[in-house]
């Protein structure tokens, strides 16, 4: 299953290549992009090392809010394999929170 061909799929032409953007702000686009891949992984951590459910809802919802951004940047900024790579990540962070936090 491909949870993100979606995100593939959805993209317009324009966002696509990135034709609106200049050079600098297409790279100053891409650090966001991975300051926002590295935060949700920094709250990944935070919610599989968290002692209750409270706090691992708190960075679970953390988490899912970075990768989201990160997606649309990435979208945005047509990398295409990035949103998807991003997409899957994010399934998969849904899972280990589903598997040891909700009953």
């Amino acid at each position: 299953m491909l949870p993100c061909l979606s995100v593939a799929l959805a993209l317009d032409y324009d966002s696509l290549w990135g034709l609106h953007m200049n050079d600098a702000e297409r790279l100053n686009r891409l650090a966001t992009l991975s300051r926002f891949r590295d935060q949700g992984e920094l709250a990944y951590d935070s919610m599989d090392k968290a002692h209750s459910f409270s706090a691992a809802n708190g960075y679970y919802s953390d988490a899912k809010e970075f990768f989201h951004e990160a997606i649309r940047l990435a979208e945005e900024l047509g990398e295409v394999n990035e949103a998807i790579s991003l997409g899957n990540r994010l399934e998969h962070i849904k899972a280990v929170f589903r598997n040891q936090f909700v009953q």
